[in-house]
């Protein structure tokens, strides 16, 4: 009885710099949430559904892996931003914006907390408390204390659909943002404009040990001209250059202190079809808003070119990289919406964070590292897998088994995305590039 009337007690607990507000709020939430049919309905949808999302992030680790160690305009791209861009921290993180970064957190957090809360009452396991988090007196989200004896003793189908439910919660909701957000987008048209068109690309990154960067190309750069042909758009870069292969010819750019200069390059003979030939990453210098526009619309399209999807996941406060989102700072006053105005951007930033934010929590939640979603998850279905044994001896052995499994499991996904991290530094120690 004393524990049932601390437990609907609103309390305090400090520790350096987390700030813990215990509620009892969110345990009435999860009980009554819990009691319902589309709650039960739920539960049971989540319970097979980790391997996919984690399947989704070991291929985004794998298939970034593998641009950076082959695109050194990439790699010079990620340097630029430093390890920290990883990082899901505002103000810490350089393309992250403070507002719209805290505001997509917390959410996040919150939702992901949520799912498992709900989860584990439809199963009738023990939530021992709840509440919001704090660092620092900012709010970071929710927290959910689940009792682990009773998570210990839940079958392997309910411990799988309390895990999944965090990451599940987070997916759904970046497909509530995108749904959200590709309707802003579609209220859009551009703003007639008289003003003469511009030409040319923009260098977002140089590669080291690159033709870029033997004849003095620099980030922030624009490329006006191949061999005497105007560069209007990303396209016309590489088509230039290619139609010239194994020829001297000049290009001619504006470095960042707006000086023209003009160099002549002798192209290779030969290059890969999916490979660069300045080692360069651009960006368009003077986007059409209406090519803008048809081609982030476009990305939205599950038929449509799955590298154009990558369009959806590029922030839009990444450099010169804006251009490429029609909300951006940079392209937003060029278009107006029929249902919002010329006040879309803040709701389409706010969208688009949430999204991100989301995506890569779910993600990262359902790798199979140590403490986190999947990783407990996969450390359950290898005890199941290789079974508690009998006697005190097997069983003991059983159990130091499945820790050895799990670190090496931990390890080698650590490994992965360590080195996914801190490859274009990696690259250049090692004097490969």
């Amino acid at each position: 009885m004393v524990q049932e009337k601390e437990k609907n007690k609103i309390r305090l607990e400090w520790k350096f710099p987390v700030i813990l507000i215990h509620t009892p709020f969110g345990l009435h939430f999860f009980d009554r949430v819990a009691n319902t049919k589309a709650a039960r309905v739920y539960a049971g949808f989540s319970i097979y559904l980790m391997p996919l999302i984690t399947a989704l992030g070991i291929f985004l680790i794998v298939t970034s892996l593998i641009v950076i160690s082959s695109n050194p305009g990439a790699r010079a791209g990620q340097r630029d931003l430093g390890p920290q861009a990883n990082l899901l921290i505002p103000g810490l993180n350089p393309y992250l914006p403070w507002t719209y970064g805290w505001i997509a957190l917390v959410i996040t957090i919150i939702i992901h907390e949520a799912g498992h809360g709900i989860v584990a009452r439809v199963h009738n396991i023990k939530v021992d408390s709840t509440g919001l988090l704090l660092i620092l007196g900012l709010p970071l989200g929710a927290f959910v204390n689940i009792a682990p004896e009773e998570l210990g003793r839940s079958t392997l189908k309910q411990k799988s659909a309390i895990l999944t439910s965090g990451p599940l919660n987070n997916m759904i909701l970046v497909a509530l943002s995108l749904i959200g957000l590709y309707f802003i987008v579609s209220t859009l048209t551009p703003i007639p404009t008289n003003s003469a068109p511009q030409y040319g690309v923009v260098v977002l990154g140089v590669g080291d040990h690159t033709l870029a960067g033997s004849i003095g190309l620099s980030k922030g750069s624009i490329i006006e001209t191949v061999a005497g042909q105007k560069i209007h758009n990303l396209e016309d870069l590489g088509k230039f250059l290619r139609s010239n292969l194994g020829k001297t010819v000049n290009i001619t750019w504006k470095d960042k202190a707006g000086h023209q200069i003009i160099q002549f390059v002798t192209l290779p003979k030969h290059v890969e079809a999916n490979q660069g030939i300045l080692g360069i990453s651009i960006t368009n210098a003077a986007p059409d808003p209406a090519l803008v526009l048809r081609l982030y619309k476009s990305a939205f399209n599950p038929l449509s070119n799955p590298v154009s999807h990558v369009a959806l996941l590029f922030p839009p406060t990444i450099g010169a990289g804006v251009q490429s989102d029609p909300y951006s700072n940079l392209m937003a006053p060029k278009y107006q919406s029929s249902v919002l105005g010329s006040d879309f951007a803040p709701v389409a930033n706010l969208l688009y964070w949430i999204m991100f934010v989301n995506f890569n929590v779910a993600i990262f939640n359902a790798l199979p590292i140590g403490p986190f979603d999947g990783g407990q998850l996969y450390k359950s279905l290898i005890e199941k897998r290789l079974g508690k044994g009998e006697g005190e001896e097997e069983i003991r052995a059983k159990q130091d088994k499945v820790k050895n499994v799990s670190r090496l499991i931990t390890g080698v996904m650590v490994a992965m995305v360590a080195i996914t991290v801190f490859s274009p530094w990696l690259l250049r120690l090692l004097g490969l590039e």
